[in-house]
């Protein structure tokens, strides 16, 4: 999966069939950063075990559990346990039912052993992996099921177009902060340069960043710079501490600390562990 650290445009172009759906695998670490849409983005774990931060609030799922993010609600996820498998169904809920979208209708995010959504969501899969002759109408049908039976059962509230427009300009500002961090990440960043960014005190500003992302500024900063360093390390063509000072760790102990209570194992193991856990 792409990895998002701010607002993300997705373009679903098949107006017949206006959903993706696809299997995510993923090491121990983060799953996805910290990204937001209009769409809803459903998160159905077949295995392993996640944590999902979504709109102010952190669930642990596993499988049988679906997480649902709204639209509009900036999520991010862990990996806690590999492997991990989760299948991931994401629609604009306009193109399926305006009745709906003009509810700004807000499910449950965390549902946890559901018969109903443990037949209807690997059916939608299966239908579209196997790709038979009107597999589309098929997987649109199950979808609507799988719509209709949440909305009667894990129906939260339905906003107001203010308190829509409300959560809208709270996300622009952190989409500002995400994506500078996501540029800079290998520079000394602090709190008050961040706040200045969306006019803030730095007060303010620290109070909605952790209340919204869950962590604290200079945390998921390092999370940023982590998740960097796996990916070249990955790569096998630079040593660790090359890793630790490109990504923008000063001290090597504490990039080695950090990394190994993110992943689970020491930098120096990325390619060992990854082959141990069975990725690709």
């Amino acid at each position: 999966m792409n990895i998002l650290t701010q607002y993300e445009k997705k373009i679903i172009s098949d107006k017949e069939f206006p959903v993706q759906i696809f299997v995510n695998r993923e090491e121990p670490g983060r799953y996805f950063s910290a990204h937001w849409h209009e769409h809803i983005e459903m998160h159905y774990i077949v295995k392993g075990k996640v944590r999902i931060q979504c709109s102010q609030k952190q669930m642990y799922a596993e499988a049988g559990h679906l997480i649902i993010c709204n639209g509009n609600e900036l999520h991010e996820g862990f990996c806690e346990e590999s492997p991990m498998e989760a299948i991931v169904i994401i629609f604009e809920l306009d193109a399926l039912s305006k009745e709906l979208a003009n509810q700004n209708v807000v499910f449950h995010h965390h549902i946890a052993n559901d018969a109903t959504i443990q037949q209807l969501v690997p059916g939608i899969y299966k239908e579209c992996e196997e790709r038979q002759e009107g597999y589309k109408l098929a997987a649109k049908g199950m979808i609507y099921q799988l719509l209709a039976y949440l909305i009667r059962t894990y129906s939260a509230e339905s906003l107001t177009d203010s308190e829509w427009q409300k959560r809208d300009k709270m996300l622009k500002r952190l989409n500002t902060v995400l994506a500078y961090m996501e540029k800079n990440y290998t520079k000394s960043v602090t709190n008050r340069e961040l706040a200045d960014l969306v006019h803030l005190s730095e007060g303010r500003f620290n109070h909605i960043f952790k209340e919204s992302i869950g962590s604290s500024p200079l945390n998921y900063l390092n999370e940023v710079r982590l998740k960097k360093a796996w990916n070249l390390l990955k790569q096998k063509e630079l040593s660790v501490s090359e890793v630790a000072a490109i990504v923008g760790f000063q001290d090597l102990n504490n990039f080695s600390r950090q990394f190994k209570r993110s992943y689970g194992y020491p930098p120096s193991r990325v390619g060992e562990a990854e082959e141990t856990t069975g990725k690709e």
